[in-house]
Order: structure tokens, then sequence, then C-alpha cells
């Protein structure tokens, strides 16, 4: 077998013609198509046909059951089953604060390749700043300006009486109108004159969750197209980082990393790679330097 070099694209086409069953009723194919399509050389078929907001909605309603990767293995093998085809991909998405400093909307979105021929599972992943946010109000223009932070009318919003759990929501409001009727209307409804806005996190109302979701899908090929040197199996990936990249002014070793261990998903074969890039570790990173 010709060597491969770790982390490299294969030259030609993974999946070339193969049909992908992709089942979601958000619009994700617009994105997740196209990427893949070109990467792979496949052919990504959007797959209806069943109501994926049964596996759980950002509204609340229905509550996801399991884990964010549990959940989108529901939905790969609902589209595989539903297609009759033997590969699969879905998405998931989450929600929480940054994990830097913990004051910002962050999106973390999953998604998953599901190869049931030469019994895969791919995980890829993007995350970034999101305008995941809520407002509870009596004031029609504190609600404007909560529309126009949330980056409305492009990113729709959820309107809803009195709070968070209010069973009697109107979600993809995407224009002012309906919006200031929606606001009118569930603040009749409040016994308080409270009304809950919060933004629509479904990737169909949500731009900057698509552009995550896309990312995603970039990261989704880059896995799929690096092979194990030892079984040319997909998927050959990252799994471990060594720190103690030395410090460019002390030379001690720091909590930086300095070498990444590749591993493959089929076999056993794992390889580490020092990292070159940077040579030296920045000495703001450094326990010596910078105690």
């Amino acid at each position: 077998m010709p060597a491969i070099h770790v982390g490299t694209p294969m030259p030609l086409p993974m999946y070339p013609g193969e049909r992908i069953a992709l089942l979601t009723q958000h619009g994700k194919e617009r994105v997740i198509g196209p990427v893949l399509d070109d990467a792979l050389g496949c052919r990504v078929e959007h797959v209806a046909g069943y109501d994926t907001d049964l596996l759980g909605t950002f509204t609340r309603d229905i509550p996801r059951a399991g884990t964010q990767l549990e959940a989108a293995r529901r939905k790969a093998q609902m589209g595989m089953k539903l297609s009759g085809l033997p590969i699969g991909i879905a998405s998931e998405g989450s929600f929480a604060t940054d994990p830097y400093l913990g004051m910002f909307p962050w999106n973390i979105e999953l998604i998953l390749w599901i190869d049931t021929g030469r019994e895969l599972e791919i995980v890829a992943m993007a995350q970034g700043k999101t305008n995941f946010s809520h407002l509870l109000t009596a004031d029609w223009a504190e609600a404007r300006g909560f529309a126009c932070r949330s980056k409305f009318p492009d990113h729709h919003l959820v309107v809803r009486p009195d709070g968070e759990q209010d069973p009697a929501f109107r979600k993809g409001l995407s224009n002012w109108t309906e919006l200031e009727l929606a606001f009118s209307a569930a603040q009749a409804q409040s016994g308080e004159g409270q009304v809950f806005l919060e933004t629509d996190m479904r990737a169909c109302a949500n731009p900057t969750r698509m552009e995550t979701i896309r990312l995603a899908a970039e990261d989704l090929s880059q896995r799929i197209r690096s092979r194990c040197p030892e079984c040319a199996s997909p998927g050959f990936w990252k799994v471990e980082r060594i720190s103690g990249l030395k410090c460019s002014s002390c030379g001690e070793p720091t909590s930086e990393t300095r070498a990444v261990i590749y591993g493959c998903i089929n076999c056993e074969y794992r390889c580490t790679r020092e990292l070159t890039d940077p040579p030296r570790a920045d000495p703001r990173f450094c326990e010596y330097c910078n105690p």
C-alpha cells in the first residue's frame, strides 16, 4: 500500500456516486449537501416523511431524549430506513455559554455520518458564538430592542405569554408586523401582561446556526477524506493531544500542545505527529515566565 500522510485528504473522491440520506425538515440540506457532494463525490439526498421535531424541540414542548449524539444517530437511522440507503447523515445542535469566559451564547453543532456497509460512524463538530437569547417584558419598545439585538428579521423569533414554559407559543416570526401582532396577542393572554420572547434556533430560522452547520459539514468532509495508513478506512483523525510545547523565552515545557495523536476508528493503528507551527509557545502560557 502506498504511504498516506496523516491528515492529508485523498486525491480521489471517497464516495463517488454514492447516495447519502439526510433526514431534515429545517433546510439543512442547503448547506450540508454542497459541501459533501463536492468533497466526497457523493450525492446527498434530502429525505422527508418524518417529523424530526418528535425527537426534541428548542421550544421545549418536546424534550430531547438522550445525548446530542444519540439524537443525531436516531435521525440518521430514520433517514436510512425511510430512503432504503445504507449511508446516512444527521446533525444536532446544542446551546450553552462560551467555554472561555462563560459570557456569550454558544452553539455546538454535531454532525454524524453512518456507513453501515463499512460499519463506520464518523462524528464531526463545529462551534461558535450565536444569538441564543430570551427576554421577559411587558414593553413593546423593549421587545423591539431585543429583536434588533437578535438580528431580527433575518433571524426569527418565538413569542409566548408569561414565561418560557407556556405552551401557547408562536414560532417562526419573521417580519415586524407579525411580531408586533404576536406580542399583543401574547400580552392579552398573559395574566400579568408579560411576554416571553426568544430566538428561534431551528436551522431554517437562524442563519448564524446554519453557517455553523456548514462548518461542521466541512469538518466532516475532512475527517472522511483522511484515511488510515494501515487499513485505508476513512475517519483517521485526532484522538488525543500531548502538552509540553517549550516556551520561546525560557525553554521550559508549557501546557500548550506539542504533538497530536491520530487514531483509526476501524483498526487499532495510532501515530503521533509533532507540531511545528508554532515551534515554541508564547511565554504568556508558561508557568515559569507568567506564574
